[in-house]
């Protein structure tokens, strides 16, 4: 699986653990909530700032974005 790929469906998943809309996560982020979208939607790829933004707005460590298998405690938080 490519790094695009996982970083999508981590960033989804670990979005909505936490009940953020995209709107919200952007907003915490300081990124526009299109750039979220585009991210999920493996459109575009990320900065190593901008992935440390997204992981500090949901309050983990930058690598965990990039885990193919998330631990489960990183999921319940």
């Amino acid at each position: 699986m490519s790094s695009r790929k996982i970083l999508a469906h981590n960033l989804r998943l670990l979005r909505a653990a936490r009940g953020l809309s995209q709107e919200a996560l952007a907003g915490s982020a300081m990124l526009d909530r299109t750039y979220i979208s585009a991210l999920e939607r493996q459109r575009y790829s990320v900065t190593v700032d901008r992935l440390d933004a997204i992981a500090k707005a949901l309050g983990i460590e930058t690598h965990i974005l990039l885990m193919t298998d998330l631990p489960a405690e990183t999921l319940a938080r």
